[in-house]
């Protein structure tokens, strides 16, 4: 019934499992890639025909986590998967950007990619197993694919290379988390967060992720030769060569005028005026002429920039192929907010505000992990206004959760550990100017933002976008692209780092690969570029303020013993909602005993503080303490003087004079000052309000005379309490027997007697 193909290899010490033939049989290409114990489906399907007036590429990647993969059912009303998360969002970016430039300029037929995980082993993530099964179903679908594509994850493990790291090995041991994917010849896209590593180290972890990455492409090409369908044929006689050099005479100068423009408005409006040249010039030719016609436009636009740039190094602006576009930053810009930036590069221009929060404000992630909880969160918008356009606002798209990721990697690595700055921060970059690279203006921005707030961060962070021309052997490099620059050349290369090194890469390109020369040169003109925009980011500020601000919450930080946790939480929570209602500050405790205080009024931090100091400290004899009475009884009052901690007070030490009610001296709710005499074995506090002084606190002097001990030995003590039952006694010769006075013979109500013993005496006539 199937015709079912596999193909196997050993890769990273796990067994890869390529699978068709059985699942999905209708769709164009499925694989089911297996890798450890996970499994991911990815089916491809492509239209049979291209609509009628398409001008464009319709390719579409859906990544989708099935909770069952995990053994989970999911949460929220619905107990089912709605829209994408912010990782299968991201993870569809990551299988669509080295796959798009792949297919033949001219193929307009829409292609749907739908990738799902089936079985997720907690160990392997399966972002990668998804980019491998998309590539295998493409490369088997028949398609025009320029594939196979293969990728790999990068560890940096105490200095050695990791293949594939499990999802506790990234970040909790190394200090690289890399994702590349590449051709047979050359990488394709590159998706990096990393602990301040330098150049060197982050090009080898590209060029080891491209060497593991061939083992993947050649299973796919064996599965191809296996099971691939016969090859599509396509039209793609859209020869424009013929109407571009008509183009060129009738258009050709405008445009060049055009781009030699510095602003970006008047140069946007100068090719609008060349492109409808162009239109009208075709007229009344039929519709897919006119199509060819826009196209031939766009490729002339692009010759011209691009060979300007090769054969002069004269770019749009007028700048160097390494000069980084003037800048002006600002922080302080917003009164209210916790910490904000404005940064300004040419005509790239975002407002970054920082705000803290206290641990309820983080961010709970339902994943196939499980829940998680994230206490730094970025997010990035772009609206129309920013590039001058009418649009959609308030969605956010594919494209801005990129970005935000993009600058959440970049500044990630270098904030301060959790436990020294306990805040749960967010960071809102809303970019008000593009014209290139405003990732990289809200990695700048961002860092900026968050020192304005106090954020102890050690090094700051600034970001570049890095741009190619390349025709045949002949390349260069351009530093802090324009958008036009991003639009007509070949590739998108962004670096952010601080001073120390590399804390998130990524490269997209349009063309087949690039080499590891191009990489070196990028990175190394990106390295200058860094360096000089953290220059001029010092002049706003070089270093985070010293504190929060006034605005901000306080928190800080207290660390118990976990044995005491539960004293603090009380039964059913009574005690530490007792603390927040009484003091107004939230108080947060986890299972390790670390308990966060926070509150915008320090005050209510430490009355908070001096509670829960009182329930976990112990009690101390001798020393006085602040209580409250919290219950009467007929022989003296319960006083609760730590917190948690109850004592009693007996009617005999409430006054120096005798009291004969209680309730004549103490009510309930009254605030007393009490001195701890004794605890005994089983914690039981016996507490005095005599000899201190209720209104300064003060100790006072004893003027009782001392009261003997209860069953003195030697003086037969405590005679008046024990005396009537003197008649107990066995006699006079067996006093010692129970060693308390009183009950030995003649232990009468006057005295005590003299029939005590030493507890360690036995009577002669016992001896024998």
């Amino acid at each position: 019934m199937f015709d079912k193909k596999t193909v196997s290899i050993e890769w990273g010490g796990k067994t890869l499992t390529l699978e068709t033939g059985q699942i999905a049989r209708q769709a164009d290409g499925a694989v089911l890639a297996t890798y450890g114990e996970t499994v991911v489906l990815c089916a491809v399907t492509a239209a049979k025909s291209v609509r009628e007036g398409q001008d464009f590429f319709p390719l579409t990647v859906h990544y989708q986590e099935k909770f069952s993969a995990a053994g989970r059912i999911p949460g929220g009303f619905f107990k089912r998967e709605g829209r994408a998360t912010e990782k299968e969002t991201l993870t569809s970016r990551l299988i669509d950007r080295p796959v798009r430039p792949l297919f033949p300029e001219g193929f307009y037929n829409e292609i749907n990619v739908i990738a799902q995980v089936l079985s997720y082993d907690g160990e392997t993530e399966p972002d990668i197993v998804a980019m491998v099964a998309a590539s295998a179903a493409l490369t088997i679908s028949g398609l025009p694919f320029m594939g196979p594509i293969g990728a790999a994850r990068v560890g940096y493990v105490d200095g050695e290379y990791v293949l594939n790291p499990s999802v506790n090995t990234i970040f909790d041991e190394g200090e690289l988390d890399l994702v590349v994917a590449a051709t047979n010849d050359a990488v394709m896209m590159v998706e990096s967060e990393a602990k301040e590593l330098p150049e060197d180290v982050m090009l080898g972890a590209v060029m080891f992720a491209h060497e593991e990455s061939r083992k993947v492409i050649g299973a796919i090409v064996d599965l191809a030769e296996q099971a691939a369908k016969d090859p599509w044929e396509v039209d793609l006689s859209d020869d424009t060569s013929d109407i571009k050099e008509n183009l060129r005479g009738i258009v050709g100068d405008d445009i060049a005028a055009a781009y030699k423009l510095t602003d970006k408005s008047q140069r946007s409006d100068a090719l609008n005026l060349a492109r409808a040249k162009a239109k009208e010039a075709y007229a009344d030719a039929e519709g897919q002429t006119q199509m060819n016609a826009n196209k031939a436009v766009k490729k002339l636009e692009a010759e011209i920039v691009r060979g300007a740039i090769l054969k002069d190094g004269q770019r749009i602006d007028g700048r160097k192929t390494n000069e980084v576009r003037p800048i002006e930053a600002m922080v302080g810009l917003l009164p209210r907010t916790h910490g904000s930036a404005l940064f300004t590069r040419g005509e790239t221009q975002a407002i970054c505000t920082t705000t803290l929060g206290t641990k309820d404000a983080e961010q709970m992630i339902d994943g196939l992990e499980g829940l998680s909880y994230n206490h730094f969160m970025l997010h990035y918008n772009f609206p129309p206004y920013s590039v001058g356009e009418v649009g959609r606002f308030g969605f956010t798209s594919r494209r801005e959760t990129g970005h935000g990721k993009l600058a959440w990697r970049a500044l990630h690595p270098v904030l301060p550990d959790h436990e020294d700055f306990p805040y749960t921060i967010r960071i809102l970059s809303d970019i008000t100017e593009s014209n290139g690279s405003s990732s990289m203006a809200t990695v700048c921005g961002g860092c900026l933002s968050m020192m304005d707030a106090g954020v102890p961060i050690e090094y700051p962070v600034s970001g570049i976008a890095m741009g190619l021309i390349l025709e045949g052997e002949d390349f260069t490099v351009l530093s802090d692209i324009l958008g036009d620059e991003d639009h007509l050349g070949d590739m998108d290369f962004k670096v952010a780092g601080s001073e120390r090194g590399i804390t998130s890469l990524q490269m997209d390109i349009k063309v087949a690969g690039i080499t590891k020369e191009i990489m070196q040169t990028a990175l190394a003109q990106a390295s200058e570029g860094r360096a000089h925009i953290l220059g001029e980011m010092s002049k706003a500020l070089s270093t985070p303020r010293t504190g929060v601000s006034k605005h901000a919450p306080r928190i800080e930080t207290m660390q118990i013993d976990k044995s005491k946790i539960r004293d603090i939480i009380g039964t059913g929570g009574k005690v530490i909602r007792e603390i927040v209602a009484e003091t107004g500050a939230k108080v947060d405790i986890d299972d390790e005993g670390v308990i966060k205080i926070s509150s915008s009024d320090g005050d209510q931090i430490e009355a908070a503080k001096k509670w829960i100091e009182g329930i976990v400290e112990e009690a101390e004899v001798g020393k006085i303490y602040n209580g409250k009475v919290v219950n009467i009884v007929d022989f003296g009052a319960f006083v609760n003087f730590m917190g948690g901690k109850d004592g009693l007070v007996h009617v005999s030490e409430m006054k120096n004079e005798r009291v004969e009610k209680v309730t004549d001296v103490v009510s309930e709710g009254q605030e007393v000052k009490v001195k701890v005499l004794e605890i005994d074995q089983r914690g039981k506090v016996r507490l005095s309000m005599r000899v201190v002084d209720q209104e300064t606190g003060e100790e006072l002097e004893d003027t009782r005379p001392p009261r003997e001990p209860r069953g003195d030995k030697r003086e037969g003590g405590g005679g008046d309490r024990r005396g009537p039952r003197g008649n107990r006694s066995r006699g006079n010769d067996r006093s010692g027997r129970r060693g308390g006075g009183g009950r030995g013979e003649g232990g009468g109500k006057d005295s005590g007697g003299d029939g005590g013993g030493d507890p360690g005496h036995i009577p002669d006539f016992l001896k024998d």
